[in-house]
């Protein structure tokens, strides 16, 4: 038999001083708490999500028209077997982007998404939409105070929303 004394290093001693020293550590980086906030205080745009058509839902959320863009790349299956959860992307090499909306036609309302992206950031985004049936799914890039679209025909064959 062996006697030990002083202090025995146990996991769950090992464990609670490293999340202190990490937490420790938290503490002394840099956090842009007014970006947070200002992206908390930006209004929701109901009335865009309220429109029936894809011209009103556009009209309500930007006030102005898009322009085809091959600078706008979205990525939607050709063919969905659920419309319950239809995966899109969409990418972008345009600069000083503030938003990113997602519309589809056939829906209940047509405004499926809308993000706006903060200054620095790549403007990239992704979902899983849910789509009445098969429409064309139509990505809209706010950059520099205009908008360009990519246009996609998604064909919906099961399920779906709405009907």
């Amino acid at each position: 038999m062996t006697t030990r004394t002083g202090l025995h290093p146990t996991r769950r001693l090992i464990l609670q001083g490293t999340a202190s020293v990490a937490l420790l550590g938290l503490g002394n980086l840099p956090f842009c708490a007014t970006s947070a906030l200002a992206a908390a205080n930006d209004k929701y745009p109901e009335e865009a999500f309220k429109q029936k058509s894809e011209a009103d839902a556009i009209k309500a959320l930007y006030g102005k028209t898009a322009e085809p863009s091959d600078k706008v790349k979205l990525d939607a299956p050709e063919i969905a077997e659920n419309g319950g959860v239809v995966p899109i992307a969409v990418t972008t090499t345009l600069d000083k982007v503030t938003s990113i909306s997602l519309f589809v036609a056939e829906n209940p309302n047509a405004l499926a998404a809308s993000y706006k992206i903060p200054d620095g950031t790549m403007p990239s985004v992704a979902n899983r939409l849910k789509m009445a049936k098969t429409s064309n799914v139509v990505a809209i890039v706010e950059a520099d105070g205009k908008l360009y679209s990519a246009t996609k025909e998604v064909k919906v064959t099961v399920g779906g929303c709405g009907g």
